[in-house]
């Protein structure tokens, strides 16, 4: 599994510099991912998620690491679990989707 680190979706939802599809791909690809699935990633969330889905998704990934062996580190089905304990099942499904259409699945 490649390392995925969530601050990365949490900056991507908060920056006004870059579209948030660029500032996942960014991130993502800062923390080991390629670039080319970086992008497909960031696209894809970007694309389908609202801001305020994007935030709420960054906010519970912080919250998920705050107490991990090793904080910067998430994997993919971290990240998957993340996105599924939040009340909004869009963004698991968007997060779920991203990742197999993009192959990056555990």
């Amino acid at each position: 599994m490649r390392p995925l680190i969530i601050a990365a979706l949490a900056g991507a939802a908060l920056s006004a510099c870059a579209a948030p599809s660029t500032r996942i791909a960014d991130g993502l690809q800062r923390y080991g991912l390629d670039a080319q699935r970086s992008q497909c990633v960031g696209d894809r969330l970007g694309s389908n998620l609202s801001l305020g889905q994007l935030q709420q998704l960054g906010s519970a990934a912080a919250a998920y690491r705050r107490d991990d062996s090793d904080p910067t580190r998430l994997t993919v089905s971290d990240l998957l679990r993340v996105a599924g304990e939040i009340k909004d099942p869009r963004i698991a499904l968007e997060v779920g989707k991203a990742a197999a259409g993009c192959g990056v699945v555990p």
